[in-house]
């Protein structure tokens, strides 16, 4: 056989594979992104730097529906694990209702610190949060930053537990939370978030709790002077993925899809605390007084009953709780 019929012929080959590639990457499905934030957030960075990512690996293309477009959380949960939404960044806290064993890290005061719960959530933990996710057909990616939720009110600052006695404070509807400000002598008040700045202007309640960008952008400062930075929550958000969206998906591919995870999650949590940063010095140049929590030990000590409520009530999650609080 000749020589240029040998190269012809493989020549074909080439160009038949090379179409069916094409073909392939053409009638596969464009993956759907799934964010509660709007367009102009750190999470809503992070994922659109990942899905570029997996398309410059991959090839495979993708858009993300911002702004809670795709429905509620635990709607699009359950969409995710139907493999109906392919990915997205899901709060751990509310997260808790399909996948139980992500309910630890809304303890209160389970981390010492963002670093620490960066350090656990890319470790140890994670692997542990990451092996019960999968086992609901959910693959986590990597776990972005949330930030640290603490106390504002319009009476007092809050530097010892006590000084929450008598206070009512707004929180999430969840039964930790509202044990977690009772234990501390608190009114612990469940309500809407988009009900709090006109409570607190009008006495409903004396304050709530949470993160810098969302006490500044909701202008909760303007009405709750003091900022007290107890950082009693630290709730990761997952960048997960459908479990059938990835086992669809060859080894190479998902080695990429891996990596892009990781680099979308350091991206993430640089922007975060760039955006908290910006949100402190808006709070501070408006008027607020804001203590930092010396000891937090006191905060610890009542969350005792909150502890044992949540172990009593799931024995099963002593091991993992154990894991994250006795973390260094």
């Amino acid at each position: 056989m000749k020589f240029s019929t040998i190269l012809g012929r493989g020549a074909v080959a080439v160009a038949a594979a090379t179409l069916s590639v094409m073909a392939t990457a053409a009638t596969a499905k464009d993956w759907k992104g799934w964010n509660i934030h709007v367009v102009d957030y750190p999470v809503s960075h992070g994922m659109e730097s990942f899905m570029a990512e997996v398309t410059e690996k991959t090839g495979v293309k993708g858009k993300i529906f911002h702004a809670g477009v795709l429905g509620s959380q635990p709607d699009a949960i359950e969409q995710l694990r139907l493999g109906i939404i392919d990915f997205g960044v899901f709060s751990l806290g509310p997260m808790g209702q399909s996948v139980p064993a992500t309910n630890v890290v809304s303890l209160p005061f389970i981390f010492k610190g963002i670093p620490q719960m960066y350090e656990l959530m890319d470790g140890e933990g994670g692997e542990a949060i990451g092996k019960a996710l999968e086992e609901k057909g959910i693959v986590a990616l990597g776990y972005y930053d949330a930030g640290a939720r603490s106390f504002y009110n319009k009476i007092r600052p809050v530097n010892t537990p006590s000084d929450v006695e008598g206070m009512k404070i707004r929180v999430m509807n969840n039964d930790l939370f509202v044990g977690m400000v009772n234990s501390m002598g608190g009114n612990a008040t469940p309500m809407a978030f988009a009900e709090v700045y006109q409570s607190i202007k009008t006495n409903v309640v004396d304050g709530a709790e949470n993160n810098p960008p969302s006490y500044e952008s909701t202008s909760h400062f303007e009405v709750a002077k003091y900022y007290s930075l107890t950082q009693h929550l630290i709730i990761p958000e997952c960048l997960c993925m459908s479990k059938k969206t990835f086992d669809a998906l060859t080894a190479d591919q998902q080695a990429a899809v891996k990596a892009a995870g990781k680099a979308s999650t350091d991206l993430q949590r640089e922007l975060w605390q760039a955006r908290e940063a910006a949100s402190m010095k808006i709070v501070l140049d408006g008027g607020v007084t804001v203590n930092e929590v010396a000891d937090k030990a006191p905060f610890q000590a009542a969350m005792k009953p909150v502890y044992d409520n949540y172990l009593a009530a799931n024995p099963e999650m002593t091991d993992l709780v154990n894991l994250f609080r006795n973390a260094k």
